[in-house]
């Protein structure tokens, strides 16, 4: 019998199913439902459209509903806002917002894509703001080009310091704008730890941007002009972006009697069927799929929210293939991400140091900083990582990387160890194309392997850049083995220099006892590494290296700029 396939909701999980189920089943009927205009479209693209970045708006236009039903045979109906789901007589109530009428269509199966909307609080004067635009969709990215090219705004506040906050913010900066971020928590970026997120906060600054941290926006006064602080201050701003992040769209979810999680994502099975929300049992004929679900944390098996393009697109292949008798099914998800902050590239997997202590999770820690290619080949950078793993058995628990060129392409392959189930331990056995323009014949990757084995392997143990204040402060000794000028130039309060290559003959000058705890540091913790085995081989048993040393320090201790008026 050719079943009946309703999807409601388009872009990057309704669109996709669509176009999958066509491929599998020719003769099935498949209604796309889409309250808006656009039923596929570029939305990560948004920003940079802004910006100019991206010049020709129909370059976001990823299928134009005429072109998919021309290629796919699809009944697709824009601005048809589902309102609800009748799932005893498996009928959606569907309004025609051009028309302005009502009708019940029936389905024999139905997707859920409805998406997640931008968090918009009810504040005091935010509905009086004329110049406070969010972002998520083609007429938020018109109202907002159509703004500052016609009213040429001088300053913007942006209310976030996420994907779409950092975006904004750097694309703003590109038309001239004086940009001010406002951000609750102490960091951007929260898939990265605050010590990697700081090196983001220098780049901000480094290209005008100032930033108010641990704050949060309490009211808008003067039609949007003026942004009252929690704690206080007041800004000024011709315009003002709200991306204080997203809430998932759960109206027919509630209207079907389904389950919903703590945050009201929707709840499903490793399928993607959904669950009754009294029984808990599966709703075999209703799937969701996209930013309104809940998904499974590969590294723990906890439910969590990932609304990122990768996994709807995943996620509509796995639901059409099993519509159509094929088996599929969903391990989880590890929420790899990456954003660009003018002139670098931030990356992340798998869970975060503030996570795994939330979770109790047992870990340990490590930094490198490692050129992205050869050196001694024009334009070497560093791409600064941190790898967090089990103590007992080297399975990666999470990933970060802060760089440059490259940058993307390692988290790429630690992601992909990570969703294979491996360890620090399959790291240095990687092989990687060397070239000196593209890497060196240890790539970074590699070198992050070898780092962590050595943290297993027990000869010392690594202390973390915000345990180091507080040895020194106990009276603690911390070596600093780099060489007198680099000390010179700036170095850690209290510590002792003793060069690496002086260390063997003037250790003894220092009298130590073989178990006292002897903490070393270097630029990024590679001569380090030698000056402990120096140690090591010399009887001391109590030995810890600073992990990234004074590069992971410093920046850790940088200060950003919030100059804003």
């Amino acid at each position: 019998m050719k079943k009946k396939i309703i999807i409601i909701g388009g872009v990057a999980g309704g669109a996709t199913a669509a176009t999958r189920l066509r491929r599998l089943n020719e003769d099935a009927q498949i209604i796309l439902f889409e309250r808006d205009e656009y039923i596929s479209f570029a939305n990560c693209g948004l920003p940079y459209y802004i910006g100019g970045v991206i010049p020709d708006r129909d370059d976001l236009l990823v299928q134009t509903a005429k072109e998919m039903l021309v290629r796919f045979k699809l009944d697709i109906r824009v601005f048809s806002e589902v309102l609800s789901v009748d799932r005893n007589n498996r009928t959606v109530r569907v309004r025609d917002r051009v028309k302005n009428t009502e009708y019940d269509e029936t389905y024999d199966v139905l997707i859920l894509s409805p998406g997640a909307k931008p968090i918009k609080p009810a504040l005091p004067g935010i509905d009086a703001a004329e110049n406070l635009f969010t972002l998520r969709n083609i007429a938020d990215t018109d109202a907002i080009k159509a703004f500052v090219t016609e009213k040429k705004p001088k300053t913007a506040v942006v209310a976030g310091g996420g994907f779409i906050g950092l975006e904004m913010a750097e694309n703003l900066c590109r038309l001239g704008i004086k940009v001010t971020i406002v951000e609750k928590l102490p960091q951007v970026i929260r898939p990265l730890d605050f010590e990697m997120a700081q090196f983001l906060h220098r780049e901000l600054n480094r290209h005008g941007v100032d930033l108010i941290l641990g704050d949060g926006i309490a009211a808008f006064q003067d039609k949007g002009r003026t942004v009252c602080l929690e704690s206080g201050r007041m800004l000024s701003c011709n315009m003002a972006v709200l991306a204080i992040g997203v809430s998932p769209e759960n109206t027919l979810a509630k209207s079907a009697s389904l389950a919903l999680g703590p945050k009201g994502h929707i709840l499903t099975n490793h399928h993607f069927q959904t669950l009754d929300a009294e029984t808990g049992k599966t709703v075999e004929e209703i799937y969701a799929i996209g930013d309104a679900i809940a998904v499974t944390d590969l590294i723990d098996g906890s439910k969590t929210a990932i609304p990122l393009a990768w996994h709807a697109n995943r996620q509509a292949h796995i639901v059409a293939d099993r519509i159509s008798g094929r088996a599929a099914t969903y391990k989880g998800a590890l929420g790899t991400s990456v954003v660009k902050v003018f002139d670098l590239t931030a990356a992340a997997a798998g869970n975060s140091e503030a996570q795994l202590k939330a979770k109790n999770i047992p870990y340990l820690a490590i930094h490198v900083h490692r050129a992205n290619h050869a050196t001694y080949y024009p334009g070497a950078a560093d791409i600064s990582f941190k790898l967090l793993f089990s103590p007992t058995d080297g399975k990666i628990l999470g990933a970060q990387a802060v760089g440059r060129a490259g940058t993307e392409k390692r988290m790429d392959v630690l992601s992909t160890v990570m969703k294979l189930g491996g360890s620090v331990y399959d790291l240095p056995d990687l092989e990687f194309c060397y070239a000196p323009p593209y890497s060196s014949a240890k790539d970074p990757v590699n070198i992050l392997g070898y780092v962590a084995v050595n943290a297993l392997a027990g000869d010392y143990k690594f202390a973390q850049y915000y345990e180091i204040d507080d040895v020194v402060k106990k009276g603690g000794l911390l070596l600093d083995v780099r060489t007198e000028y680099e000390f010179s130039a700036g170095h850690i309060e209290g510590a002792r220099n003793v060069p690496l290559n002086q260390i063997r003959r003037r250790i003894h000058e220092l009298n130590l006892p073989k178990e006292m705890p002897i903490y070393v540091y270097c630029q990024v913790g590679v001569r380090a590494h030698t000056a402990l085995m120096i140690l090591k081989g010399m009887g001391f048993t109590n030995l810890y290296n600073l992990s990234g040393g004074y590069v992971t320090y410093k920046i850790a201790k940088y200060k950003p700029s919030d100059n804003a008026n």
